[in-house]
């Protein structure tokens, strides 16, 4: 499965063009989306207009597999976190630790324009879709 990060959702629903939402546009039927519930999170806060916030928020759990977190993923993320730092990276956003944990420890691909990930894909394997 491949988890879409907000930083791709925010662009594809704006209609923006770039590799990442040309490979979510020529493959959201066909691949098996997922994102997590921070990610739904996020993209729900971007978005301005009410009628817009409605639709999105009931078409994607709908349409895309939401997966939620918990206290064992809060202590993987942490211990990534303190990885990461002990190499002199810090990470700057609890959510990027977050996301990346999930993907690593549940084995799916991430599609992301967020070089804040790169850490996790350099050194604790992440794995990252590169269109």
């Amino acid at each position: 499965m491949v988890i879409v990060d907000t930083t791709v959702w925010i662009d594809y629903l704006r209609g923006s063009v770039n590799p990442h939402t040309d490979w979510l546009a020529d493959h959201i039927s066909s691949r098996r989306i997922g994102l997590t519930d921070l990610i739904l999170c996020e993209v729900l806060q971007g978005i301005r207009e009410p009628d817009t916030f409605i639709e999105i928020r009931d078409e994607m759990p709908r349409r895309f597999h939401v997966f939620e977190g918990g206290h064992e993923l809060a202590i993987f993320a942490a211990q990534n976190y303190r990885s990461l730092r002990a190499r002199g990276i810090t990470v700057r956003k609890t959510i990027d630790c977050w996301i990346a944990t999930f993907c690593i420890g549940a084995g799916h691909e991430l599609l992301h324009r967020d070089h804040d990930f790169d850490p996790f894909e350099d050194f604790l394997g992440l794995q990252v879709l590169h269109p």
